[in-house]
């Protein structure tokens, strides 16, 4: 093969790798991705290619907020002061005398990222890349205080993300970079798990991806391949796996699942130390890690009739607490084909109904959504907003005009959901003569 055909090989690769990018590309426009990377990333060689790969993101349209962990900085910076700190579960003992090195290695890293993402010189990735990083008080924590009898001084944990401000900026097309500090209301500085920054960040802003740079390239099965796609019930395993053999990877996966539970739809375990490895995770199917995501195993769907039970489990601490109106289990089994859930391992997780309301002549076609209810420990997911879409879709297809919810307590969700407040007599007629005015419940409504 002479080098004419070489050449012209290497191309047609490049041109057949764009042109499958393409749809990638348009899919992470517009998106918000958090992606965490330690101190060890920061030392590392390829560090400055991660910061290259970091501009095109920017570049293509995605909302970008850095996180950057600094414990290889801060254990220099205490062994040239000769002063220790202790760790207890993978968390460090900040004393007030250390506190000094971790503000100076948490601060010189930020100088050193603002540095590479102002870099424009010519015949570099950078040329032509205008990007403004953003920094600040933007993570409010609180001590971490004593657990296990251990104090642990100026450690903290994230107490809130102000996430107004960082989406002002991302609008105005910053970078954010945070870092692992966070300051108190009372003014003092705390020292943070950067996973944990960036885990609490992407469950604020509703991120659409969380990505982790670690060492390895994902979690590796008993046979030495890379496990490309773990579903959020799976980490156990990998959690008690890793959490001595490896505390960074044991951090990310604890900060995976949390995310994951709380309505980040997608977390990559991706490797700091292979050149591209971000964008081949991001823009092929294949991937370079490992992809954290419940898409394969939680879809809403129509319920049927072994849905009973599970539906029971779920609504009837509802209807205890006079949130929702009592079903009994034959009127359950009788309008099944109404309700949609959404079901994990046998669990109902979330639940919904659709009832056409029927209408006189004059009257726009109706249907009432009700018996909307998640799982108490994801209610903080968006799984109540997928099964409420799935049922508008559905009402869509069945030629439905406008939708009414009668809600007691859930008004301003349902108004954060694109209804507007309404009242009885907006209902339908035959709606109206069915309204329990001792629930004196409120009507909401949505035009589709």
């Amino acid at each position: 093969m002479t080098s004419m055909d070489v050449s012209q090989s290497t191309t047609l690769q490049y041109v057949h790798w764009f042109r499958h990018s393409a749809p990638y590309i348009n899919a992470h426009r517009g998106k918000t991705f958090v992606i965490m990377f330690d101190g060890e990333a920061v030392l590392h060689a390829n560090f400055q290619h991660i910061i290259h790969d970091i501009a095109l993101l920017h570049s293509l349209g995605i909302r970008l907020i850095l996180v950057y962990g600094a414990r290889p900085q801060i254990n220099q910076n205490l062994k040239a002061s000769g002063l220790t700190t202790p760790f207890h579960h993978h968390r460090r003992v900040t004393t007030r005398e250390s506190l000094s090195a971790v503000m100076n290695a948490s601060g010189s890293i930020r100088l050193q990222i603002e540095a590479l993402l102002s870099m424009g010189l010519a015949n570099s990735p950078m040329y032509g890349a205008r990007i403004d990083v953003v920094s600040g008080n933007l993570v409010t924590a609180k001590p971490y205080g004593i657990r296990d009898g251990v104090d642990f001084q100026l450690s903290g944990e994230v107490r809130s993300i102000d996430t107004d401000a960082i989406q002002r900026h991302l609008l105005s097309q910053n970078i954010i970079l945070l870092g692992p500090t966070g300051y108190s209301t009372t003014g003092e500085v705390f020292n943070l798990l950067a996973e944990e920054v960036a885990t609490k960040t992407a469950i604020s802003l509703k991120a659409d991806k969380l990505i982790f740079l670690g060492r390895s390239a994902g979690l590796i099965d008993e046979h030495g391949q890379l496990i490309r796609e773990v579903l959020p019930h799976q980490l156990e395993e990998h959690l008690l796996q890793y959490q001595d053999a490896n505390p960074d990877i044991f951090l990310h996966l604890h900060g995976a699942k949390t995310a994951s539970l709380q309505g980040v739809h997608r977390v990559h375990l991706i490797s700091y130390a292979t050149d591209g490895a971000m964008l081949e995770e991001l823009f092929t199917r294949d991937g370079s890690g490992t992809m954290i995501t419940d898409a394969h195993y939680e879809e809403v769907r129509t319920a049927n009739i072994q849905d009973v039970g599970g539906l029971i489990n779920l609504l009837r601490p509802l209807e205890e607490e006079g949130i929702l109106v009592y079903r009994s289990r034959e009127r359950l089994e009788n309008e099944i084909e109404q309700f949609a859930v959404i079901e994990r391992d046998g669990t109902i997780l979330a639940c919904a109904a659709l009832y056409p309301i029927p209408t006189a002549e004059g009257e726009l076609r109706s249907a009432e959504i009700a018996c909307v209810a998640v799982h108490p420990s994801y209610r903080k997911s968006n799984r109540g907003s997928q099964i409420l879409h799935y049922l508008e879709e559905k009402a869509k297809a069945l030629g439905i005009e406008q939708l009414f919810i009668l809600t007691t307590r859930t008004a301003h969700w349902f108004i954060e959901q694109g209804f507007a407040s309404a009242s009885v007599d907006d209902l339908p007629n035959a709606r109206q003569a069915l309204y329990n005015y001792q629930r004196n419940s409120l009507v909401c409504i949505k035009t589709l």
